[in-house]
């Protein structure tokens, strides 16, 4: 051993990332080109083996529909989950690959929703939504509303990131007392996004306030991030705690 070596000390062993007690992941961007997720077949190809090594059984893929950016429909996001299910299996990949998507809440699916237009859900009749993340979009509690008055069962994803929630503690109970569900990135876990956001996921966890996680995978570098949550105090807390992926 060099003397830089001997400086530089020993690399970090991780012990191997496993999912399976997940089951389940019921949120990512694996749908190439159609998001800011993967942005080629060759990608999610790449992605979806990797997600099955870590012990997965099925995963849900969430494309985005925003009006303004991702103009997804259910026809481009169901054509697209086609191509992707034909190249998973001439791939040998051998997992379980459905498709819903993540709305983000605005004037636009506010009115789709008014309107009876056809949304895509997973298990029993769920939505995965979304918010800016940094203010509070006027028309949450009343999307919120409009979603449950039409037979949808809400999850709002990744609260953890959402400084608007952060700061708002009566915001925060009120959707509590609205039994809103939550689902939290597992990465939010790892310090990806900041440690605010770690430590308001932890806090989420420590309530009893998550029904769900999910990788949020967009590309290589989520996953390779992923891996160090293995390190992190709540990996074996979350290992060994029933989540609602499992009925999925």
């Amino acid at each position: 051993m060099g003397l830089f070596d001997f400086l530089r000390g020993k690399p970090e062993v991780l012990e191997p990332l496993d999912l399976s007690w997940m089951e389940v992941d019921m949120h990512s961007h694996l749908i190439p080109g159609i998001d800011d997720g993967s942005k080629a077949m060759e990608e999610s190809l790449e992605l979806i083996k990797r997600l099955s090594d870590y012990g997965l059984r099925k995963i849900i893929t969430t494309p985005h529909v925003m009006s303004e950016y991702y103009k997804n429909t259910p026809e481009i996001i169901n054509m697209g989950i086609e191509d992707l299910r034909k190249s998973v299996k001439e791939a040998g990949i051998s997992i379980d690959i459905e498709a819903a998507a993540e709305y983000y809440m605005d004037e636009i699916f506010l009115e789709k929703i008014k309107a009876g237009e056809q949304l895509l859900t997973f298990g029993e009749n769920y939505i995965l939504v979304e918010t800016g993340f940094i203010q509070k979009p006027q028309m949450l509690l009343e999307t919120i509303f409009q979603l449950e008055m039409a037979g949808y069962r809400p999850i709002l994803a990744h609260p953890e990131r959402y400084q608007y929630l952060l700061a708002d503690k009566s915001l925060l109970e009120d959707l509590i007392d609205r039994r809103v569900i939550f689902q939290i990135n597992l990465l939010s876990l790892t310090g990806f996004y900041s440690k605010p956001v770690k430590d308001f996921a932890e806090s989420l966890l420590e309530r009893d306030l998550v029904k769900f996680f999910g990788t949020d995978c967009h590309n290589v570098r989520y996953l390779d991030m992923l891996e160090t949550l293995t390190k992190q105090k709540s990996y074996s807390t979350i290992k060994q705690t029933p989540w609602m992926n499992s009925t999925l």
